[in-house]
């Protein structure tokens, strides 16, 4: 399978200019996959901050050297750190909830306990970050909130996907009321749901030999555009929606699927 080619460290990191130009941004899940293309796009876009959240110490290091970018160890599931993190970084204009986890099963597959823990990283986790940041969102009078969803979810269901698909569905409804809230306030809500991308956690899930994703990866080759999305294709929708440009977008979902849900 083929892999998008990313830009060099220098190219971006030196980089001030472009549609992030002075933006202040939160990304959680940024150090591998969809958040770290992310990451890499909004700082080529000028981004003059960029937080990056992930509970994986060892491949936040890779980022601890780079310029405008700061670094935090967080379990997204931690309210109050996310509230923490919020006190020591203000004047946030963009934050991206990238993180989530994705269980198999159908109903009869699926613990209490895996239910719970899906709900707690794929839905409460951008609840206790949008609960911390939007206030400073709010004080400014504008700011672009840019939630992860899924293709699973209310848009198709996915065999052997019920809880991931549930909560992801459970985001989309998130992100409409979030948005609906604030519309009069200058501080925008939208959602992603792309179909299967080609991350190294997708790479891990592919071992597995009972994984449904397999079919996924067979059905997007041999019937619809012929690949997996490369997660620079997902980041170049977040970077629209963190710009300006997206200005009249708010509530809404985007789905970038290759023809997935067709």
């Amino acid at each position: 399978m083929a892999t998008a080619v990313p830009p060099t460290v220098a190219a971006v990191t030196e980089s001030t200019g472009g549609r992030l130009a002075g933006k202040r941004i939160v990304v959680t899940a940024a150090a591998q996959g969809i958040g770290r293309a992310t990451l890499e796009s909004f700082l080529k876009e000028g981004a003059s901050l960029v937080v990056a959240v992930d509970f994986d110490a060892k491949k936040l290091q890779e980022l601890d050297s780079w310029p405008r970018v700061a670094c935090r160890v967080l379990d997204v599931r931690d309210g109050p750190g996310a509230r923490t993190l919020a006190e020591h970084f203000s004047n946030i204009d963009v934050l991206f909830n990238c993180a989530g986890y994705v269980h198999q099963g159908n109903i009869l597959e699926t613990s209490e306990e895996s239910w719970d823990y899906s709900f707690d990283v794929n839905v409460k986790s951008m609840y206790h970050f949008i609960q911390a940041f939007l206030p400073q969102m709010l004080k400014k009078g504008r700011g672009s909130i840019i939630n992860m969803s899924s293709a699973a979810s209310s848009i198709r269901g996915i065999e052997r996907r019920c809880v991931y698909g549930a909560t992801k569905a459970a985001v989309i409804g998130l992100t409409k009321a979030v948005a609906r809230d604030y519309v009069r306030q200058g501080v925008r809500c939208n959602v992603i749901c792309p179909s299967p991308v080609a991350t190294p956690s997708f790479q891990e899930r592919l071992q597995d030999l009972s994984d449904s994703d397999k079919e996924h990866v067979e059905y997007m080759q041999d019937k619809m555009i012929g690949r997996l999305a490369y997660p620079e294709e997902v980041a170049n929708l977040c970077v629209y929606l963190a710009s300006d440009e997206s200005s009249y977008h708010t509530g809404n979902v985007f789905t970038i699927d290759g023809g997935f849900c067709l």
